[in-house]
């Protein structure tokens, strides 16, 4: 891997914000990014090999900062969220269990045996995607206050599932490691907390400032590889050690500089090489060849809608249940473990990355309906 593959890469990234552009179509820039991935892939030109260490260890990087950044955008300060705290996590649950019974049936007929992984993955919820369409559309209310800890609990905890459930055979491994990881993001919550609290941060903040010297910056890098480390080291997805650190992150508060650098960072290339990574990962020929996995994507989508869908029952609008139907984190990283593990049947991981699209599709139609009608 030299640098032309890399201006070609840094090329196709702009089609995520191109594709973005109109406001009127409220289209996440992940998807563009993935199309071009897609297209430079095996699934049409063949440029693009995800197999080459460079471009996946590079890839892993744009992983854990993408969940780094997820996990810092969530309001975890915010008293609105620790209003609807309990009705949301409530929800989060619900929608958990009733997601049992249609993975049992999708996975019996498809006959693949991962039916507790396709509980986690219509359970689950993307808080990178949700959150900045409720704001784009301006939605708000009491509705609104239980949807964002929805969000945020469903999106934690199939993050902390989906280790456990993709590859059964060694669950007690992953569940010590996500412990590992989880334990060391509580100790790191309560160091960060009592340096803010002693006015360190904002000492190291005016001298980072005034040096030029990025010091939070490099002090960020450090502790998300160093869990990332510890989360390979114990078998466990870089995505939860970048997540729980984005959590800590958000839970301490995040310096408005440190924002910006970590934006620039991740949404200027690392992430957008993550996602055309994904993109040339899946082999899209291979649902050509199993025709059946597209049949796959559109029940594990329709199966996520339809139980957040259910969530009227306990008063919640059928717009804002399909809203937290939006999913990515998860099944990218589904899709990203299985293809790297050989857990998943070729086509399946590109079945998974369909049935995140439906969501995604049918997230975005419903909350421009409910921001029309309100």
């Amino acid at each position: 891997m030299g640098f032309a593959t890399l201006a070609v890469i840094a090329l196709a990234g702009l089609l995520g914000p191109l594709l973005a552009l109109p406001r009127r179509w409220h289209l996440p820039v992940v998807l563009g990014e993935l199309a071009a991935g897609v297209v430079l892939g095996p699934s049409a030109v063949g440029f693009l090999h995800a197999s080459d260490p460079t471009f996946g260890f590079l890839a892993d990087i744009g992983f854990a900062l993408v969940m780094f950044v997820a996990g810092a955008h969530v309001p975890m300060r915010d008293p609105n969220l620790r209003a609807g705290l309990r009705t949301g996590t409530l929800r989060a649950l619900a929608v958990g269990a009733v997601a049992v019974g249609p993975a049992l049936a999708v996975a019996d007929g498809f006959g693949t045996g991962h039916a507790a992984l396709y509980a986690v993955l219509m359970a689950s919820s993307s808080a990178a995607l949700v959150l900045p369409v409720v704001d784009a559309l301006g939605l708000g209310g009491p509705q609104v206050l239980g949807l964002l800890p929805q969000v945020a609990v469903a999106d934690a905890l199939c993050i902390v599932a989906l280790p456990l459930v993709i590859d059964p055979d060694h669950a007690a491994r992953a569940a010590l490691g996500a412990l590992a990881v989880l334990g060391c993001a509580g100790a790191l919550f309560l160091v960060l907390r009592r340096l803010e609290r002693g006015g360190y941060q904002r000492r190291l903040h005016r001298l980072s400032q005034e040096r030029q010297f990025a010091l939070e910056l490099r002090i960020s890098l450090v502790i998300l590889f160093a869990l990332a480390a510890l989360a390979v080291r114990t078998h466990v997805s870089i995505m939860l050690a970048g997540f729980s650190f984005g959590l800590v992150v958000a839970a301490v508060g995040e310096p408005r500089r440190l924002a910006k650098q970590l934006f620039a960072l991740t949404e200027g290339f690392l992430g957008p090489l993550f996602f055309i990574w994904l993109g040339a990962s899946l082999d899209l020929r291979e649902l050509g060849r199993h025709p059946s996995f597209v049949l796959l994507g559109v029940c594990l989508g329709a199966g996520a809608v339809a139980v957040h869908a259910l969530m009227r029952v306990s008063g919640q609008p059928v717009g804002l249940g399909v809203l937290a139907a939006a999913q990515l984190g998860v099944p990218v990283a589904a899709a990203a473990l299985g293809t790297q593990l050989h857990l998943l049947a070729p086509g399946e991981p590109s079945a998974l990355m369909l049935g995140a699209l439906l969501t995604i599709a049918a997230a975005i139609a419903a909350g421009s309906v409910t921001a029309a009608r309100s």
